[in-house]
């Protein structure tokens, strides 16, 4: 009679364990934070309806806090946005919304500013924010 219990039930628990995102790519892999907390490289971030992680450094072409100059320049990063389902890396300019399968995405900020006659900022020193929009 035990074994007949265990049995009927047996199907009942591999369906209830089936009906996870099988097959799906999980929106990120590490620890997600919460939307518009500032990120470095490899942190991942809620923004909107998806997870965005900054991967490198593409441009910083920003003019100097501390200069006067005919062009602002770009900031532009390449960054990976996780979604129900999918992944996909992209090219983020700041201050440009750009659309991803369907959400709308933007690099708001990136620090630190350069300063004239300083160094460059190296890579461990940035942090960006996000918004979904």
């Amino acid at each position: 009679m035990k074994h007949a219990v265990l049995f009927a039930l047996a199907p009942l628990a591999l369906a209830g364990g089936c009906a996870t995102n099988a097959g799906t790519v999980p929106l990120a892999e590490a620890p997600v934070a919460a939307p518009a907390t500032p990120v470095a490289f490899g942190e991942a971030v809620k923004a909107g309806e998806v997870v965005v992680t900054p991967l490198s450094l593409v441009e910083d072409s920003r003019c100097p806090i501390n200069a006067r100059c005919v062009w602002a320049g770009r900031l532009i990063v390449n960054a990976r946005i996780d979604g129900a389902g999918w992944r996909e890396s992209v090219l983020l300019e700041l201050g440009e919304a750009r659309d991803v399968r369907g959400a709308s995405i933007m690099l708001a900020s990136g620090e630190p500013g350069r300063m004239a006659g300083e160094d460059e900022p190296l890579p461990a020193a940035y942090r960006f924010t996000f918004e979904g929009i």
